[in-house]
């Protein structure tokens, strides 16, 4: 990419990490490199669920979201390891570091993936030398390979990151996108999930190049605004920035598991509804937010799922408040049938610093008995300055949380502190 192509438009990185949760492992035990190794949530449990896998372990046939039992048909000799979500977080906020030294436009989008702006970094070298840099310092210092993709906006370069694995580094320009991504399966492209490749398929689009040449006015009528999203991307046309402050972005906040076997058995319901709603409510603490709405995701024996929601009259964000609800919706709409997942999510999400207080008849004399403490918190912040007490409250959170699976945003800011 030369400086003349530079000068005229963005220079975005998709970074990636290769086998993310099994190369952190690596490198804490070398003794595990070059054995077929996989992560599993459960794997003393029947019904445990390949998280992740080495790429040894991949050659074998080993896939995310696997059976236990299965992979270890294919693959007898495979290592099974529970994910250490501290250790993975650790490593995590030393890859974002080392990113934002590059550019302080960094958008993580998952623990082990992030976009890079770094279109005014070049003071630092060509893209192709800063990414080159980038991977063997990761490489280097942390012992874990990833690969990058550069393109002139997100969606090229994502789709340019997948190309080469491990440790590959991809140029994707928009000039090269009918010879590059066109030919590749409708599937294989960034944002098409199954149902939506199955729908595009009825209207004769199998490759990216059909969606990209396909009548516009068809594909709305098919998928909506998102058909003519879809289209513009498959053009190579995505104008969304890389956004620091993306992940301050939420509208719900929730928690999901499998049980250790397919039940109806109430005690066991229960302790899971109360552990799913302990989860959510310590992830709402530490973003600061509230919820108007709560639904209940139900996963039968069969794998038929359903999801029901209730919306409040008011904000909440207490375990209480989001178990009685969520208990509630599942009294009112499981069928009694052997449960196989559970999961709650609180919905409608608001930053309480942006919610008035809301005070009814029941809360009103709860927080008149407040109003000591609060006249002595003002008084304390007036002295020592702004919210004493929420630092300690943060790292007391910072400390205890850990994430239980990639997805989740509450913690992607760690690098910054």
């Amino acid at each position: 990419m030369s400086v003349s192509e530079r000068k005229k438009g963005r220079i975005i990185f998709h970074i990636d990490m290769n086998c993310f949760y099994a190369s952190v492992e690596m490198a804490y035990n070398p003794k595990l490199k070059g054995k077929p190794l996989a992560i599993a949530g459960n794997p003393e449990e029947r019904k445990g669920i390949i998280v992740t896998s080495s790429y040894e372990a991949r050659a074998k046939g080993v896939k995310t979201t696997m059976p236990i039992w299965q992979a270890r048909k294919l693959c007898p000799e495979l290592i099974v390891m529970r994910p250490n979500f501290d250790r993975y977080r650790k490593a995590s906020k030393e890859i974002f570091k080392m990113l934002s030294e590059v550019t302080p436009y960094v958008q993580p989008v998952s623990i082990d993936e992030g976009y890079m702006d770094i279109s005014e970094a070049e003071n630092q070298g060509t893209p192709l030398e800063i990414a080159e840099k980038l991977q063997k310092r990761i490489l280097n210092e942390l012992d874990i390979p990833c690969s990058i993709g550069i393109a002139p906006n997100k969606f090229l370069a994502k789709m340019a990151s997948d190309m080469k694995k491990p440790l590959g580094i991809t140029v994707l320009r928009k000039r090269e996108i009918s010879n590059i991504l066109w030919p590749l399966s409708i599937s294989e492209m960034y944002g098409v999930g199954e149902k939506t490749a199955k729908k595009l398929k009825t209207i004769n689009i199998e490759t990216v190049g059909d969606l990209a040449n396909k009548d516009v006015y068809e594909l709305k009528q098919l998928l909506g605004i998102n058909g003519e999203r879809l289209k513009n991307r498959a053009n190579g046309n995505d104008t969304s920035p890389v956004d620091p402050d993306a992940i301050y972005e939420f509208k719900s906040i929730g928690s999901s598991q499998t049980l250790p076997e397919d039940t109806t058995d109430w005690k066991d319901i229960s302790s899971l509804m109360n552990l799913l709603a302990d989860n959510v409510e310590r992830r709402m603490h530490r973003k600061e937010a509230a919820g108007r709405s709560v639904q209940v995701t139900i996963r039968y024996h069969d794998r038929k799922t359903i999801t029901r929601s209730k919306k409040l009259q008011h904000y909440i964000d207490s375990k209480a408040d989001i178990l009685l609800t969520a208990n509630e919706l599942l009294q009112k709409h499981w069928n009694m049938e052997p449960i196989r997942l559970l999961g709650i999510t609180v919905q409608d999400i608001e930053d309480k610093r942006n919610l008035g207080k809301q005070l009814d008849i029941f809360s009103y004399e709860k927080e008149a008995k407040k109003e000591k403490l609060y006249s002595a918190i003002d008084q304390l912040s007036e002295k020592y300055g702004k919210s004493p007490f929420k630092t300690l409250q943060s790292k007391v959170n910072e400390s205890t949380e850990q994430p239980r699976t990639s997805f989740q945003k509450d913690f992607l800011d760690d690098y910054k502190r």
